[in-house]
């Protein structure tokens, strides 16, 4: 026997050897040497035609009986791993390398995900939320928990979160609500699905704005709730056209989205004149109102109503982080023991763990802080940006908005009769920009034509950049050239 086989037939009896049986185990003693054995075969090939220790050393070195051995050695013979030959004894195949798993390849590093680009709307500047405070707040809550925060949750959230935000609500939108009526979610879409379960029967219409939240249509399908598209205006919704049987309806009054035009008085109380006259619900979506820039927040649809027919939605992805994942609803009384019933079955999705953190920040007044300090940085990036588009005021439709975090502009009809807002997002995005297109948030035929500037998320520079390559890329267009 050469030195080279010697050594690979001395660490195949240690291996051997040192297997470990689980004698206290539900299987059988044999059948975990045999899995043992297998495995240390497959991966070692170089072991083919080595001879293994008898059964009766084995079995004295494994304490086991010899007929744990053996019935095992058998069972690899007939799965073509072993061999014996006559005279005695028990040979690892000659051929066992076609046995052996396939060599792994070259681990994959995940592709750590791109960096956000210019002008992606709805992005919060997270470089200025202050993570210093936050840390402290989320180090507090957690190193001497409450008790309650240990013991079995609140399926409708934290209750001193619940009592900061309609503390705030009061403050900011005039909206008069109690903590009993607000309900922690993990965002937009988990609260519409908890409305669709709760509080409206399968196969329920709800009307919805177009153009509007591009995922909204998805998600009410995947609940078994029918969305009805409306053509918007320069109004927003018109309640006039909304049909009798729709169980309920979602709008962005304040502020829509994606246009940014606001509901005006009118319209507001004839919506709320259908919702009780036909009994459905309103789902306000009041998604980026704290960041007004001009006169004061409007009101609340929700406490226009006194929150009898209005179900108010918020979430704190615009305001500090999309990472926290937080978002709430306020809800009239009457429905709240029906919400309660379905979490009770489905369980609260929102994660408790920001919650205790995210109460104290907002108690503190650190929340208000930080808020005012962003509505300040939001208008001047958004007056920044108006500055750097200025070249295109020939083919773009340039004019600022009160309120929010993205400008929509149209296209002027010298531009949209050369090219769609579609096309324009697509060069943009070869371009490094991300230019979203008016028209991919419609449903129905004829999508209104103009392109959505996300700001808030970026500082001058970025954007005066992002401006010039944009403009680099519409001034031929603009020129007539193609």
């Amino acid at each position: 026997m050469s030195n080279i086989n010697k050594k690979v037939h001395a660490n195949i009896n240690a291996a051997l050897f040192a297997l470990s049986l689980e004698r206290r185990g539900a299987r059988p003693l044999h059948a975990q040497l045999t899995d043992g054995l297998r495995e240390l075969l497959r991966a070692a090939p170089e072991a083919a035609g080595l001879r293994l220790p008898a059964s009766r050393v084995l079995a004295e070195e494994l304490s086991v009986s010899r007929m744990t051995v053996t019935t095992a050695y058998d069972q690899l013979v007939a799965e073509g791993y072993l061999v014996t030959r006559q005279g005695g004894g028990t040979y690892v195949a000659g051929e066992l390398p076609h046995l052996a798993p396939p060599a792994p390849g070259p681990r994959k590093t995940p592709e750590p995900p791109r960096p956000w680009r210019p002008f992606q709307p709805g992005l919060p500047d997270q470089s200025l939320f202050p993570h210093r405070i936050w840390a402290r707040h989320l180090d507090r809550a957690w190193r001497q928990p409450d008790p309650a925060l240990l013991d079995r949750p609140d399926s409708f959230g934290w209750p001193a979160l619940r009592a900061a935000i309609a503390s705030h609500l009061s403050a900011w939108r005039g909206l008069d609500c109690t903590p009993d009526q607000v309900l922690i979610t993990s965002g937009a879409g988990d609260g519409f699905d908890l409305i669709g379960r709760a509080l409206l029967p399968h196969g329920a219409s709800m009307a919805i704005e177009d153009p509007g939240w591009a995922t909204l249509e998805h998600t009410l399908r995947g609940i078994g709730i029918t969305p009805v598209a409306l053509r918007v205006d320069g109004e927003g919704l018109d309640p006039a056209r909304l049909p009798q049987d729709c169980a309920a309806v979602n709008v962005t009054p304040s502020r829509h989205y994606p246009t940014g035009v606001a509901m005006p008085l009118a319209r507001r109380l004839a919506l709320l004149d259908w919702a009780h006259r036909v009994s459905a619900l309103i789902v306000e979506d009041d998604y980026d109102s704290e960041f007004r820039y001009q006169g004061q927040p409007l009101p609340a649809l929700a406490g226009l109503d006194g929150l009898q027919r209005v179900i108010y939605m918020g979430s704190f992805s615009k305001l500090l982080s999309p990472a926290l994942r937080i978002g709430y609803l306020v809800v009239p009384e009457a429905l709240i023991s029906k919400l309660r019933a379905t979490l009770a079955v489905t369980g609260s999705r929102a994660s408790l763990v920001p919650q205790p953190a995210l109460a104290a920040f907002m108690a503190s007044g650190e929340f208000a802080t930080h808020l005012r300090r962003m509505r300040r940085t939001y208008a001047r990036r958004q007056a920044h940006l108006l500055d750097a588009l200025a070249p295109l005021s020939d083919c773009l439709d340039l004019a600022p908005d009160p309120s929010g975090m993205h400008l929509c502009i149209g296209l002027r009809p010298t531009l949209a009769a050369r090219i769609t807002d579609s096309e324009i997002s697509r060069r943009a995005a070869e371009a490094g920009l991300t230019l979203r297109a008016l028209s991919s948030h419609s449903v129905l035929p004829d999508p209104p034509q103009g392109l959505l500037f996300g700001y808030a998320g970026f500082d001058e520079s970025q954007i005066s950049a992002a401006a010039g390559d944009l403009c680099t890329l519409l001034a031929p267009l603009c020129a007539g050239r193609s």
